[in-house]
């Protein structure tokens, strides 16, 4: 099952770890690098090694500041690699640990070699932006100017076989409706889910990702439709309401029932 939202807590704050997965989130994400001081790293390294040496659930994964994180958190399901510009930055963290991959496309050259990122080892299971210092790196302030790069995510993800990416975090925790209406684009835009920086977050990301009833009915028509296509040796078919369908759109219905039941 697809996580569809992502909570990121501090490393340097173990007593909010197991609050954390009593959240309601499909992941948990300890964070060691932008989320801890300096002078707190190593604190905060012994504290998330010492909670993911046990298995937990839901699954915990860990942004690590540095490679030297990764021998102390090789309990954690799969490990988040910032600032990743090149292949062999993602193979070099690759050949120390066996957790899954997600690098984070934080720049420039980064979203230029997103391809290359996203192939580059089969330890990697997603790839997504870090869009803080995305914007920073191209001197935007407008999230419509992130369509293109988001777009090169979502494309970069399709075609190196992984899933769709999730959404970076959305930094006003006091503003539900922005949270909102931005996660109702990332998802028009071909994002599945979103990261979150508080538990309030959290319902707010599911809702907007959630199928609506109108949604699910249709895509449990075009599954049934192409099933008696299928049985029938046929690829296409006409849908009642003149809808042509193929064994293109059978993935995006699939998902859609997958993610209504996860919610009923």
């Amino acid at each position: 099952m697809l996580p569809l939202t992502w909570l990121y807590v501090p490393g340097d704050r173990p007593d909010r770890f197991a609050k954390a997965l009593a959240s309601g989130a499909d992941a948990v994400i300890l964070d060691l690098e932008d989320a801890v001081a300096a002078p707190r790293k190593a604190y905060a390294r012994s504290a998330v090694a010492e909670f993911v040496a046990e298995p937990r659930d839901p699954p915990v994964h860990v942004r690590i500041a540095t490679a030297s994180d990764v021998p102390a958190v090789r309990g954690a399901t799969g490990l988040r690699l910032p600032k990743i510009e090149t292949p062999e930055q993602v193979r070099a963290i690759a050949d120390l640990t066996e957790a899954e991959l997600h690098p984070l496309i934080e720049s420039a050259a980064g979203v230029e070699n997103a391809y290359r990122i996203a192939t580059a080892h089969p330890a990697v299971a997603g790839i997504a932006l870090g869009e803080a210092d995305l914007r920073s790196d191209l001197g935007i302030s407008d999230e419509a100017a992130l369509a293109w790069p988001r777009g090169r995510i979502v494309v970069a993800a399709r075609a190196a076989g992984l899933p769709p990416p999730a959404m970076s975090v959305y930094p006003d925790i006091s503003d539900m409706d922005g949270l909102a209406a931005s996660c109702r684009l990332g998802r028009r835009q071909g994002f599945l889910g979103r990261a979150a920086i508080h538990p309030r977050q959290l319902p707010v990301i599911a809702a907007a990702f959630r199928p609506a009833p109108d949604e699910v009915a249709r895509a449990k028509e075009l599954l049934a439709a192409m099933a008696d296509a299928a049985g029938a040796g046929e690829g296409t078919v006409v849908l009642a309401d003149g809808r042509f369908a193929d064994r293109a759109m059978l993935g995006a219905a699939r998902r859609v029932v997958e993610l209504a039941a996860r919610y009923t």
